[in-house]
């Protein structure tokens, strides 16, 4: 598929975007490589290619998903200098 001047410059109009009149041939030619070249992957027979995430058959080893620490809320609440209904309050900021 080969895109002309005019279609790159509606295309970049869709897309607010300001491009000079002297650059657009070459968005043109840029663009048009960049859809030949998606042309030529969709011709590619995939049948039987199953979908992967990642080239290699690795595993993320993932540690268990366990409670490693004890709820400490009410120690580090007793220290604060304002707490209410187990909330921290601050001094206003925005008005």
């Amino acid at each position: 598929m080969s895109l002309e001047v005019d279609e790159v410059a509606k295309i970049a109009d869709l897309a607010r975007l300001a491009i000079r009149a002297e650059d657009a041939p070459a968005y043109a030619r840029n663009l048009s490589a960049i859809l030949e070249l998606v042309d030529q992957m969709n011709a590619i027979d995939t049948v039987g290619v199953a979908p992967m995430a990642h080239p290699l058959d690795k595993v993320q080893r993932l540690r268990s998903d366990v409670v490693a620490e004890s709820n400490q809320r009410e120690q580090y609440q007793a220290i604060a200098p304002r707490v209410e209904a187990g909330l921290y309050l601050v001094p206003k900021v925005i008005e």
